[in-house]
């Protein structure tokens, strides 16, 4: 009696609120959550769908002006609240994103994307424009983006594929991994963690990726034209296609592929540093050339 007791109490408790919304083109969605989810997909007509899960003490507030629609949860004296949001919008729309302890997902993005949560995940699929992923504790995916690209966490890794812009990605604890990338511009920065980039080397483009205690694995193309200054205090360096040095230090030398128009810094502190082709970074070490 006291489980079925409780378990009518659980319902009484749990509440959904499903609300539908005309937009303007041109409009953005600014949502924030204090804990929960906040799930974004896209259709094609011109309205924002907001269901929420919630309990039944909160109030889902959906404010649709001309320009932005705002959505929040309202808890009254108790305090923040724990909302599971499914919000559906077109795909035009542009897209602000907040949480403190809110796991965050958006698929099919065409516009510009800003997602930022304390502890949670952050995973879109799309975007263009100015793309800005952001957590402290937890994980950052980015797929199939445009533009200029802006990832940051702290305590895990982040994963980018398919992405075209220029590209900043920084981590404290974590992997980086860059694959399908076309970029002119593109720096990755870890302490704790290895970095893998996958992509183009352009003429005249920049490229910076280091870490403290972790690999490099970058590849370059075989027709590049890029100068690569390799930095390594207690690491060793192998390259799976031959490379001639053009300037040598105890910890630092330089590298020329073709006209060496492109720059590309490498940099590792405690771990070792590998240049391969297109689709081997990933791969198993075989035979390289070295030099130490």
């Amino acid at each position: 009696m006291l489980t079925t007791l409780a378990t009518l109490a659980t319902f009484a408790l749990a509440q959904q609120t499903d609300t539908t919304v005309p937009v303007r083109t041109g409009a953005r969605l600014e949502v924030s959550n204090f804990g929960g989810e906040i799930a974004v997909k896209t259709w094609s007509r011109n309205a924002v769908r907001v269901v929420a899960d919630h309990s039944s003490r909160d109030r889902i507030l959906v404010d649709a002006l001309d320009q932005v629609v705002r959505v929040k949860a309202e808890g009254g004296r108790r305090g923040p609240s724990q909302v599971d949001y499914v919000i559906t919008v077109p795909a035009w729309m542009a897209l602000s994103l907040s949480g403190v302890y809110t796991d965050i997902k958006v698929d099919g993005a065409q516009n510009e994307v800003r997602a930022e949560t304390v502890q949670g995940e952050v995973s879109v699929v799309g975007g263009s424009g100015n793309v800005s992923l952001k957590s402290v504790q937890g994980s950052v995916t980015l797929e199939k983006a445009r533009g200029r690209i802006d990832l940051n966490t702290v305590n895990e890794e982040i994963r980018a594929t398919d992405i075209s812009g220029d590209i900043a990605v920084e981590t404290v604890n974590g992997d980086i991994t860059l694959t399908q990338i076309e970029s002119a511009n593109t720096e990755a920065n870890t302490v704790n963690g290895d970095v893998s980039y996958d992509g183009t080397i352009k003429d005249g483009g920049r490229y910076r990726f280091t870490t403290h205690d972790g690999d490099l694995r970058v590849s370059v193309p075989e027709k590049a034209s890029v100068t690569v200054t390799v930095s390594t205090f207690d690491g060793d360096f192998s390259a799976c296609f031959p490379v001639q040095l053009s300037r040598k230090s105890k910890h630092r030398f330089d590298l020329t592929i073709g006209a060496g128009s492109a720059r590309v810094e490498l940099e590792s502190f405690n771990g070792d540093i590998h240049l391969c082709r297109p689709g081997q970074v990933m791969k198993p070490e075989g035979d390289h050339n070295h030099e130490h």
